[in-house]
C-alpha cells in the first residue's frame, strides 16, 4: 500500500474578473509537493516482462495438461475396454474347456469299453415263446379318506 503525503497548493490558479481561469506567475512551482515513491520504470518493465513470459509458460503448461490428460482418459477407455473382451473372452473358454473336458471323458470311456470288449453283440438270436400267465391282480383299496376337508370355520 502506497501511502502519499502531499499539499495541494490553492494559489496556482486565480480567477479574473472577466470570468475565466488563468495561470498564477509561478509557473514553474509545482501545483502538489510532499513525498512521492520515485518510480524504478526499467524494473517495472523487468517485471511485467517476467510476469508476461512466466504466463505464457505457465499456459502452455496448462494446455499440455489438458491434452495430456484427454490422451491418458482415451488410453484408459481402450484399456478397459479390452480388459472386458478378455474377460468375456476367458469366460468363453472357461465353458469350452469345460465341455472339452467332458467329451474327453466320454471318449475316454469309450476308449476303455472298446479295449475291454466289456459291450459285445450277441453271436446269435434266441428267441422265446410268450408263456401265459394266470395272475389275478387284485384291486388295491383307496386308504384315503373320501371326506373333503376345508380349510377355515
Amino acid at each position: 500500500m502506497n501511502t502519499v503525503r502531499a499539499n495541494v497548493r490553492e494559489d496556482y490558479y486565480s480567477y479574473r474578473e472577466s470570468g475565466d481561469y488563468v495561470q498564477s506567475p509561478s509557473e514553474n512551482a509545482p501545483i502538489i509537493e510532499g513525498y512521492f515513491f520515485k518510480e524504478n520504470l526499467m524494473k517495472e518493465m523487468a517485471i511485467r516482462k517476467l510476469n508476461m513470459s512466466l504466463c505464457t509458460i505457465l499456459g502452455v503448461l496448462v494446455v499440455g495438461a489438458f491434452v495430456s490428460y484427454y490422451f491418458e482418459m482415451s488410453n484408459e477407455i481402450t484399456l478397459n475396454t479390452l480388459s472386458r473382451q478378455v474377460t468375456t473372452l476367458n469366460d468363453e473358454n472357461a465353458e469350452l474347456q469345460n465341455h472339452l473336458d467332458k467329451l474327453k471323458s466320454f471318449n475316454n470311456v469309450d476308449t476303455k469299453m472298446a479295449q475291454q470288449n466289456l459291450l459285445q453283440k450277441a453271436a446269435k438270436v434266441i428267441e422265446v415263446p410268450a408263456v401265459a400267465s394266470n395272475v389275478n391282480l387284485e384291486k388295491k383299496k383307496d386308504l384315503t379318506s373320501t371326506v373333503d376337508w376345508s380349510i377355515g370355520y
